[in-house]
């Protein structure tokens, strides 16, 4: 369920972030969640490397899920905004990035019901 909807929100904020300098992008109408936590954060590249994969998992999981990235890739300097509501009720998630140099970097229990933004930085 995570899987094909962050697909799909990152697929349309990445295509977004890269006409950004032809045209502002759309305001994309707000989904609440049943609990009304907003779970969007954007994710901040600034790393100096591409991001290849990025993923979110509930961290009650010892699984990760689907790059949500897919295809597509964030560079240096970009930002996505991706829903990290997969219905659960869960807040805390970990994240794991994968970089153009080989390097993963993961970071545990972040709270996306309080965090709007996280930035990767070297």
């Amino acid at each position: 369920m995570i899987k094909t909807t962050l697909k799909a929100v990152v697929a349309a904020a990445v295509l977004v972030g890269s006409a950004a300098a032809a045209a502002p992008p759309a305001a994309t109408p707000m989904v609440q969640s049943k609990d009304s936590y907003d779970r969007h954060v954007t994710i901040k590249n600034r790393t100096g490397w591409t991001m290849l994969r990025f993923y979110a998992s509930d961290s009650r999981s010892d699984d990760w899920e689907e790059d949500i990235l897919g295809s597509d890739v964030l560079e240096n300097g970009q930002d996505v905004r991706i829903n990290i509501d997969d219905g659960s009720g869960a807040c805390i998630y970990d994240f794991k990035a994968e970089f153009t140099n080989g390097q993963e970097l993961t970071r545990s229990r972040i709270n996306v019901c309080e965090v709007s933004e996280y930035t990767y930085t070297r």
